[in-house]
């Protein structure tokens, strides 16, 4: 029976479709999962503009997807279970969760926990568990909220949100930064204590600048993120996790040598397993699911190519969830 998909194909630009997918072309694997649930982030933005994340075509995107496993050759899992899938080769080398159906090696597989419904684990998503593993970075290097403010870049975004809700969650006082002074009270309302408007961070700055919080949580780069930097207090930490606005980083030693801080380098792609279920565990006993909740847009498949266009533009709020039975 075939299987509605998402599928990219590119012959020139990139062009996204819902088609029917032959159970063959899902790719290889010990398990199938009958997918329920899959989110759109910004790195979903670049593979469907074809701007090099998808590694072949056609392609299904989706670096994330949450569903109930429907058959197993691997001993870890059997039908029923519950599992969620982020990164890997999803969307890159490998079909990902744009389809109502998945085949992938059962390593790449975590148990959903029993805390989160299979959407609410899309709600989270890679954007999510990247928020918890620039979190347990922090944490890593010896913050806490005694030590002083910390700020999240980018802060209307995936990573942002519950980067936000997170943190302030865990007691710490939280700096949002934001292009879009509209949505403070959104902002506010996960937790955030205070906003600042991300001109003062995006324009070439000093090298070195007055301490205005001991951590910060960085899903823009570039100048931003030499700012950041630059205005970190003493032995302080910064978790990057994302180049919304670029690649470079203009900045200079001055912070590091000066002020002895670290700058932690996140990925979430290629997490080892061990990490990816600390990380879980954590969202699951961490993450306030009212907070959770504010965040989330739904859409079905047909939706993703226009929500993917504009989260590469800073449109979308939050998460937004695509469900694959919609």
């Amino acid at each position: 029976m075939s299987i509605q998909a998402l599928v990219t194909t590119n012959t020139g630009s990139a062009a996204s479709s819902v088609q029917a997918l032959e159970p063959d072309a899902l790719g290889e694997g010990d398990v199938t999962v009958a997918v329920e649930w899959s989110t759109i982030n910004y790195k979903d933005g670049l593979a469907l503009a074809g701007a090099g994340i998808m590694q072949s075509y056609p392609m299904v995107g989706g670096i994330d997807l949450a569903g109930v496993v429907e058959t197993s050759e691997d001993p870890a899992f059997k039908p029923g279970d519950r599992v969620l899938v982020n990164g890997w080769g999803l969307s890159q080398t490998h079909n990902g969760g744009y389809a109502r159906k998945a085949r992938v090696p059962g390593a790449w597989l975590i148990p959903t926990p029993e805390a989160f419904s299979n959407r609410q684990a899309m709600a989270i998503g890679t954007a999510g568990y990247t928020a918890m593993l620039c979190v347990l970075a922090l944490e890593h290097g010896g913050m806490t909220p005694q030590r002083g403010d910390i700020l999240v870049t980018g802060a209307n975004g995936g990573v942002g949100s519950i980067a936000i809700a997170l943190l302030s969650g865990l007691g710490y006082r939280v700096l949002a930064s934001t292009g879009r002074a509209e949505e403070a009270d959104y902002l506010r309302g996960l937790g955030a204590a205070e906003i600042l408007d991300r001109a003062e961070l995006s324009a070439p700055g000093r090298p070195i600048g007055k301490e205005r919080w001991v951590g910060a949580v960085d899903s823009v780069g570039s100048h931003t993120l030499a700012n950041v930097l630059a205005h970190t207090a003493y032995r302080g930490v910064v978790a990057a996790c994302g180049l919304a606005q670029g690649m470079d980083l203009p900045g200079s030693m001055a912070p590091f040598i000066l002020r002895n801080i670290t700058l932690a380098g996140i990925d979430s792609v290629n997490a080892p397993r061990p990490v990816r279920i600390e990380a879980w565990t954590r969202l699951a006993r961490d993450l306030n699911l009212d907070k959770l909740t504010s965040t989330i847009t739904e859409v079905g498949l047909a939706d993703v190519p226009k929500v993917a266009a504009e989260i590469l533009k800073g449109q979308v709020r939050g998460r937004t969830v695509v469900n694959l039975n919609r």
